[in-house]
């Protein structure tokens, strides 16, 4: 067997693993409740699936995808996600400030975090509102 075909079997031999693996993870996400799309990721053409949370994913470039319909804005689109992003960061950040004031004994260091608490919060309540009215 000369080089070349040795690479080019090689080479499809990585490709089958590759798309093994690719199919083991989309089954994997269906058992966990993903629903698979009749939309195509655009840059592999792989199959999207709508997660349980409501984001697209594409399931082989291990990315989110945002669906842009006909007539709507990108911006638009996009501020739906960077909206939800967001929020989930605020609520991550406020578990960890929840946590730091049980161990805090500190009177002062307490009142800045208790002045954190109340920035967070109203920050969590503007991007749900802003959320409720598109």
């Amino acid at each position: 067997m000369s080089a070349g075909e040795e690479k080019r079997r090689e080479g499809r031999a990585q490709g089958s693993v590759r798309r093994a693996d690719a199919l083991k993870r989309m089954a994997d996400m269906l058992k966990q409740g993903a629903t698979m799309l009749d939309l195509q990721c655009p840059a592999c053409s792989s199959p999207l699936f709508r997660l349980r949370s409501g984001e697209i994913w594409c399931v082989n470039c291990q990315k989110r995808v945002i669906v842009v319909k006909e007539g709507e804005h990108i911006l638009t689109a996009a501020s739906d996600i960077l909206l939800s992003s967001l929020e989930e960061t605020l609520l991550e950040k406020l578990r960890e400030l929840g946590q730091t004031m049980r161990a805090e004994k500190d009177p002062t260091r307490l009142g800045q975090l208790s002045s954190l608490l109340s920035t967070l919060l109203d920050n969590l309540e503007r991007i749900r509102r802003i959320s409720r009215r598109r």
